[in-house]
């Protein structure tokens, strides 16, 4: 059906995960990322305009599931989000997501959307907007450490907008290494699968680590580090899981997205709570330096901020709206009489039929 910014308030556009989907695929997944890393760096922007916290976050034996919320003086959003490791032994995402964006001035749900595939892109957008303002411009071959269900988002997102042509991948499940480069083929990037971490990370200029064990591991050691290395550390992202030893991120200039949440959940929760680190807003709104020579080493210590959903959101809502994708649905009654609530539990008078 044609949607359009007129809409009945009581009606809710609602993207499910195959209709995102389709919509993705019609825009295109480079055009995708761009327009997700656009919005993004817009809204990193404005950074002071956002009412910000960190996520709300239950932790179980199994995983942890979250809610992320984030608004401006026009735009609310939040994102239930889950993460269990163990989930694809049951046939299930290890991460699954759902997206609300609402207007601030009357609380109206906008748009009701998945986030699973949505938050892939969006921290893949988000992965390469660092790294454009912190990696080497000559940055050309990236590790992959970490070939799991984000992998060939990140691989896409570094080809597209950073300019990477080589990647060395490697995985503790080859079937997974398997996986991604057969979903690759054809993307024009140049794939090594390597035996190691330390082969992957060998003359690579860029280190993604995306792993999933919720765990303290040290994907990436000190004698790994080479001069000028940009690290992209993804995996860590809530207590008690991390992929950096201590040691790198000692040797490093460490960016994040929000410093009280990152604290917490990223690489630097094992370090001192005075360990100095730069938000990312501040190095692209120039009141912070980023890169400051080549032999510099950069850590992007990355957990997914909620600001990056609102941004993903408000991209996917205007894009599904200009393709005119989605369908309504009603998640608060419509009312003749606003005060009058208990008339959406009325039957339903049945329509006469006239009989010839």
């Amino acid at each position: 059906m044609t949607l359009s910014n007129t809409m009945n308030p009581a009606h809710t556009l609602f993207l499910s995960a195959p209709a995102a989907a389709e919509l993705i695929n019609r825009h295109g997944i480079p055009q995708t990322l761009r327009g997700m890393r656009d919005a993004i760096a817009e809204d990193f922007a404005r950074w002071a305009d956002f009412d910000k916290s960190a996520r709300v976050a239950n932790h179980s034996t199994h995983g942890v599931i979250e809610l992320m919320p984030i608004a401006d003086d026009t735009l609310y959003s939040f994102k239930y989000v889950n993460g269990h490791p163990k989930n694809t032994g049951l046939g299930l995402s290890t991460v699954m997501a759902f997206g609300v964006l609402a207007d601030v001035a009357t609380g109206t749900p906008l748009l009701l959307s998945e986030l699973t595939l949505t938050t892939a892109l969006r921290t893949a957008a988000t992965s390469a907007l660092a790294a454009q303002t912190l990696a080497r411009p000559d940055s050309r071959a990236m590790a992959l450490i970490g070939n799991g269900a984000q992998s060939e988002f990140q691989a896409l997102a570094f080809q597209h907008l950073v300019g990477i042509t080589t990647l060395r991948v490697f995985d503790v499940d080859r079937a997974a290494t398997a996986k991604l480069v057969s979903n690759l083929s054809g993307s024009g990037l140049e794939i090594v699968v390597c035996e190691s971490i330390a082969e992957a990370v060998h003359g690579a200029d860029i280190v993604t680590t995306i792993t999933a064990d919720k765990t303290n591991a040290t994907i990436v050691t000190p004698e790994m580090l080479a001069p000028g290395m940009h690290i992209n550390g993804v995996g860590g992202d809530c207590p008690g899981k991390t992929e950096l030893h201590a040691d790198v991120l000692r040797r490093a200039s460490v960016f994040v997205e929000y410093t009280p949440q990152t604290r917490v959940e990223g690489d630097i929760q094992q370090m001192p709570a005075d360990f100095a680190v730069t938000e990312l807003h501040d190095v692209l709104a120039g009141r912070a330096p980023g890169r400051t020579h080549d032999g510099q080493i950069t850590v992007f210590d990355s957990v997914g901020f909620a600001l990056e959903d609102y941004s993903a959101l408000r991209f996917m809502h205007s894009l599904a709206i200009a393709q005119g994708m989605g369908t309504t649905v009603s998640l608060i009654p419509d009312l003749a009489d606003p005060k009058d609530l208990f008339a959406a539990l009325r039957p339903v008078a049945p329509k006469l039929q006239l009989v010839a």
